[in-house]
């Protein structure tokens, strides 16, 4: 097993780990993370009805036509904030935080700072 692999089963575990724990309620819907080499995406869930509330992407045409020269960590900044103002339009104030077996780190720690500036409680 290479150690691309080891990293991605460990990343894997910890999700698993961290869902057992984090669940998403109607009051208090979930913020998931999700983090590929080049882009990243979020989205608000309630697991109670199992739909999703909010979803926002900087893969998305109108993301990266606004904000596509930017590096990735200040594109992550920037989904935090769309997000969080895509929540408040939905009167989501209160999230739980799901990081997806991601460490809080770089984009991930970005993009949490960034929807807690916007007025996300989590």
């Amino acid at each position: 097993m290479n150690m691309a692999q080891k990293r991605l089963e460990g990343r894997i575990t910890r999700h698993r780990r961290i869902r057992k724990k984090v669940n998403g309620t109607t009051a208090r819907p979930r913020l998931c993370v999700r983090r590929t080499l080049v882009h990243m995406s979020a989205q608000i869930v309630d697991d109670s009805t199992g739909k999703s509330l909010v979803q926002a992407s900087t893969s998305s045409k109108e993301f990266q036509a606004q904000n596509g020269s930017l590096t990735k960590t200040e594109q992550s900044r920037k989904l935090g904030a769309l997000v969080a103002a895509l929540a408040k339009e939905q009167k989501i104030d209160q999230v739980v935080f799901d990081r997806g077996g991601y460490i809080y780190h770089g984009r991930v720690q970005a993009f949490a700072e960034a929807a807690r500036e916007a007025g996300m409680v989590f």
